[in-house]
């Protein structure tokens, strides 16, 4: 464990906020009435509240997760798995005592899609050995990037100075993470969120204007909508019989563009959530223009786009601060992305035969891809079509 204690100093006390009277503002009547938004900016806590970012975050980090990730080192022309290496252990393994490899690749990525900063983790050297990867909460690691032009960054372990080879660092495109960049679209489907809540709770009917021939004053118009609402607003109250003095009249409103396309654009605000993302909608269960035809050219479109990126991201990460120098010559990390395209089973076994016919895979090669042990005699090329193992059957006399 780093061994660092940090001291905690008291908060400053909150400011009091201004006293006034309401009716100072001019907007305060229409915010009583419900016809100004206070704005579409959202938190990253709130952002999660939307099922959309949730399982966009959820299918990018876990798909990550769950792949297969070796230690390859070369040997002559050819590459083979490196599982005693430190490295390996920790990335499937324990990355320490309370974090495993699954969750540490997880978190990572998931961190630097909600944060500006990126996914940091620091590694525990021993004697020059990675020992462990500790992950700790947002801001306990910060980085500050050199002003000459040179983008080289300073981390920093609750203040205290660290190498950067003993920092994992994995950060998107623009050093902003896509849930800060997408925030006015997540705020949007936040609120067309709550707008739909509003209009079931409030008794599932469209607003209305009191109107009335006299000049009511300050004080009336907070007890008339006072009194409206306490005496109609809520499913409880619906049905209700309607009383109005002095005149006044109530006049019903036609559902406006946003409420009568209210779906579309509640479906619309995904689309854009996935393309903040990088994945098609249909990884977030957006299934509306889903056919069997497009379905499995959607997931390509994931892997190649959504997916990759991280994973190369999460490579250069791993060989930087888990390798050293002498060793990125002949090792490297590396994920194996073979198992995402398993779900066609006929297809994978015809592409199969057919590499094996052409010689291009031994049938050992191929029984790997499968996740088989290799047979005897399966390293030689052939094709069995042609080149059958077996002599022909002598006809029966």
């Amino acid at each position: 464990m780093w061994p660092f204690n940090k001291t905690k100093q008291a908060p400053d006390p909150e400011p009091v906020p201004e006293q006034k009277a309401l009716g100072d503002d001019p907007l305060e009547y229409a915010i009583l009435a419900g016809g100004v938004p206070t704005g579409f900016g959202v938190s990253g806590a709130t952002a999660l509240t939307v099922p959309a970012v949730q399982a966009a975050i959820r299918v990018i980090s876990e798909a990550a997760a769950t792949l297969d990730v070796t230690v390859k080192r070369r040997s002559g022309a050819q590459e083979v798995d490196a599982p005693d290496h430190p490295a390996a252990k920790l990335l499937t393994g324990e990355a320490n005592p309370w974090t495993s490899g699954y969750e540490l690749i997880r978190d990572l990525v998931a961190q630097a899609l909600t944060h500006d900063a990126g996914g940091l983790a620091w590694v525990n050297r021993i004697g020059g050995k990675p020992m462990e990867v500790i992950r700790y909460d947002p801001g306990a690691i910060t980085v500050e990037y050199a002003t000459t032009g040179t983008g080289e960054p300073t981390y920093r372990l609750f203040g205290k100075r660290i190498a950067a080879r003993d920092v994992i660092h994995v950060r998107g495109p623009f050093s902003r993470c896509p849930l800060s960049l997408a925030r006015d679209a997540i705020g949007m489907a936040k609120e067309l969120e709550r707008h739909g809540g509003n209009l079931f709770k409030n008794g599932a009917r469209p607003g209305g204007v009191i109107e009335t021939p006299k000049t009511v004053g300050h004080e009336g118009v907070i007890k008339m909508l006072n009194a409206w609402r306490s005496a109609h607003e809520g499913s409880s109250a619906a049905g209700r019989t309607a009383l109005l003095w002095d005149g006044a009249t109530f006049k019903a409103q036609t559902l406006n563009s946003t409420d009568a396309q209210y779906l579309e654009n509640r479906k619309f605000q995904i689309d854009e959530i996935a393309r903040a993302f990088r994945i098609p909608p249909s990884m977030i269960y957006s299934l509306d223009r889903m056919t069997w035809s497009n379905w499995e050219s959607a997931g390509r479109d994931f892997i190649v786009y959504a997916l990759m990126p991280w994973l190369r991201a999460l490579e250069s990460a791993f060989n930087r601060a888990l390798l050293t120098e002498e060793e990125r010559g002949t090792y490297r990390i590396c994920f194996d992305v073979d198992d995402t395209t398993q779900a066609d089973l006929t297809a994978r076994s015809t592409a199969i035969s057919t590499l094996i016919s052409a010689q291009v895979l031994n049938s050992n090669e191929a029984r790997d891809w499968l996740g088989m042990p290799p047979r005897e005699g399966g390293d030689e090329y052939a094709n069995p079509a042609i080149n059958p193992t077996t002599p022909p059957q002598e006809d029966a006399a």
